[in-house]
């Protein structure tokens, strides 16, 4: 006769009474995580997005646990944007906020005249010796990016990292509540997160993706940690259409 199953207790994430103490309520900034496939089943390759909920970009770079960032520059004034703060921040840097803008512009200048206007947005490379910045230039005259200016940027990332083991591992912000280079639809308004990790997937990249602030105040709608997302998530749709 066999014994009969123990059942497991629940998992704990906190010692003592932590579980119950840190019961979220809907004052609190919250996310509700959901699984994505079974990880026993996960294939090796780095063949997906990852998306860093809940995590600090600065606070991550300061720690050493990326060798390049993407993120978006302009030629007018950055003095918002996450590139200054990360030219300021990293401590073996040479560049100001100001000498990054009035290098984009004079590339921006440069490209103008001996460029090719297919080839924008260009990718600008700053190399802070423990860090490496690509900075997607926003196109000139343009006070926004679009979401084809975006796919083509991430294509010209995805060709610089290609095979260059030496700038990894590579994290982006998502490009969404920024400041200084916002991007929008052809709505004119910001488009959804999943149209953005779409186009960086479409585009070939495979790094790291940090929501922005707000984000974090999306539930109770659940998010995922990695994309693509599971073909669910296109099944709940059509059958809510």
């Amino acid at each position: 006769m066999n014994a009969p199953a123990t059942k497991m207790p629940p998992p704990r994430l906190y010692a003592g009474d932590g579980d119950r103490l840190m019961e979220a309520d809907r004052r609190s900034d919250r996310i509700i995580i959901l699984p994505s496939g079974d990880p026993r089943e996960s294939t090796i390759g780095g063949g997906e997005i990852r998306i860093q909920w809940g995590q600090s970009l600065l606070r991550d770079v300061l720690a050493g646990r990326y060798r390049t960032v993407i993120c978006g520059i302009n030629d007018v004034d950055n003095t918002h944007g996450i590139v200054g703060t990360l030219l300021e921040m990293v401590t073996t840097s040479q560049w100001t906020v100001e000498s990054a803008t009035s290098y984009a512009r004079v590339f921006q200048e440069s490209a103008s005249l001996h460029g090719r206007g297919d080839r924008e947005p260009y990718v600008l490379k700053f190399d802070l010796d423990s860090l490496l910045v690509f900075a997607i230039l926003r196109p000139r005259g343009k006070d926004c990016f679009t979401l084809e200016d975006f796919d083509r940027g991430f294509r010209t990332v995805s060709k610089m990292l290609s095979g260059r083991h030496d700038r990894q591992p590579v994290a982006s912000v998502s490009f969404l509540g920024a400041t200084s280079n916002r991007l929008i639809d052809e709505h004119g308004e910001e488009p959804p997160f999943e149209f953005v990790l779409r186009s960086m997937y479409n585009a070939g990249y495979r790094g790291d993706v940090y929501p922005s602030l707000p984000m974090w105040q999306k539930a109770p709608t659940g998010a995922f940690a990695t994309y693509p997302f599971p073909e669910s998530l296109d099944r709940m749709r059509e059958g809510s259409s």
